[in-house]
């Protein structure tokens, strides 16, 4: 096992590593309004940049799910980590809508096999019993991105231009790699013959054991109840509610700082009460706010920040003891496979739920979003699915895995 101030140094370097990833999938959100008024792009065309990312990052985990096993975790990481500065580059220099979705593909390639490698080295690294509280650190990086990040990002937008963002991006990255190079240590202890020997041992071992491919049917409707409304927060604020295109950073700064407080605290909450009954509280409740947004008609602004500030604490709490749960679903040898089937299935399953909500949503001649509220209750419907998945993994026995 690490020793401890190593573990809090990688710890910290993954977290910094989710914020930019995060950061770049975030950030195409609230730029929403301002792409398709100069690309002068349908609700459906924007939906197309959003999920083209997802869908290249689906492709491109679920091909590495049959090799990652094989190397060292590091040595993957520093690999996609660069790709996706690479591809984040190519964003901000993208001059036309076409350049913009293939950049967003491209991106998407190398960003597909990040999120596995971050949760699988926390798997590897982090006990069970303490890996709530690592993962509610890992998710505080999505609270710095919505306080610092998002509205910085959307000021230099509007100041310079939507590329600006982009920028900012990537040469935070570049500046990481260095770190992550010099001070992560070799990660390959989970390397076995066998595994060099079978590259397909991820898929037997999933067609074998009905606790993975539960916790595979988890990850990908807990994705659609999340980000089928995601995409369009944005815009629809701006279209309907009456958020100007700078007012909306103040959804992403207010949710940022009650979710960089909460983050920690779920985390620690999940070890000490279990992780499924915190992911079936939050379960629940965040399908309040999810209600209330893609309902919500012309309301005053601070009232309409209370409700994104539920979403955004609510709906986020779930994923911190849900992917603690996920990485316990295998060995340490079977993990980095196991994670990117399972990262692949969840953007693929983003990917299309924001491609779907874009067939649904679209715009009147006043310009206002319709049909959001349908999306809605496609994502209350299947975040009740997802609390009824996350009890029968309980019963396969989930909570007395060893990690």
């Amino acid at each position: 096992m690490i020793k401890i101030n190593k573990e809090q140094i990688i710890v910290l370097l993954l977290a910094c590593i989710n914020f930019t990833h995060i950061m770049d999938f975030m950030i195409m959100m609230p730029l929403g309004p301002q792409l398709m008024r100069l690309f002068q792009i349908s609700p459906q065309e924007f939906g197309l940049i959003v999920s083209a990312y997802t869908f290249s990052a689906g492709i491109s985990g679920f091909l590495a799910a049959f090799f990652v096993d094989r190397f060292d975790r590091k040595q993957i990481l520093l690999f996609a980590y660069t790709g996706f500065v690479l591809g984040t580059f190519a964003c901000a220099f993208a001059p036309t809508y076409l350049f913009l979705v293939i950049a967003r593909v491209l991106t998407g390639i190398f960003g597909g096999l990040i999120g596995a490698q971050v949760f699988s080295i926390i798997g590897d690294i982090i006990p069970y019993e303490r890996r709530g509280s690592a993962m509610g650190s890992i998710s505080a990086a999505f609270s710095m991105a919505s306080v610092v990040g998002v509205p910085f990002s959307l000021y230099i937008a509007a100041e310079f231009s939507w590329h600006a963002p982009f920028v900012l991006i990537a040469s935070l990255g570049a500046l990481l790699i260095p770190f992550v190079y010099k001070i992560f240590p070799k990660m390959d202890s989970h390397i076995q013959q066998s595994t060099k020997n079978q590259p397909f041992a991820v898929i037997k071992n999933i067609a074998k054991d009905s606790n993975q491919q539960l916790g595979l049917l988890f990850g990908v409707i807990l994705m659609v109840g999340h980000f089928s409304i995601i995409p369009f927060i944005s815009p629809y604020m701006v279209a309907n509610v009456g958020f100007s295109e700078k007012e909306l950073t103040y959804i992403y700064f207010v949710g940022g700082v009650l979710t960089f407080f909460t983050s920690p605290f779920i985390g620690k909450l999940s070890d000490k009460y279990g992780k499924l009954k915190i992911f079936t509280l939050f379960g629940i409740l965040a399908l309040i706010p999810i209600f209330l947004i893609t309902n919500m008609p012309k309301i005053p602004i601070p009232l309409a920040l209370v409700v994104t500030a539920m979403f955004f604490v609510f709906a986020s709490s779930r994923f911190i003891p849900a992917n603690a749960m996920i990485t316990s679903l295998v060995s340490p040898q079977q993990r980095g496979g196991y994670m990117s089937i399972s990262s692949s299935l969840q953007q693929l399953a983003s990917g299309g739920a924001a491609f779907i909500a874009g067939l649904i949503v679209s715009k009147s001649a006043s310009g206002e979003l319709q049909n959001y509220e349908y999306v809605g209750y496609m994502a209350i419907l299947v975040s009740i699915a997802c609390v009824f998945v996350a009890q029968k993994l309980k019963t396969a026995g989930l909570q007395t895995q060893p990690s």
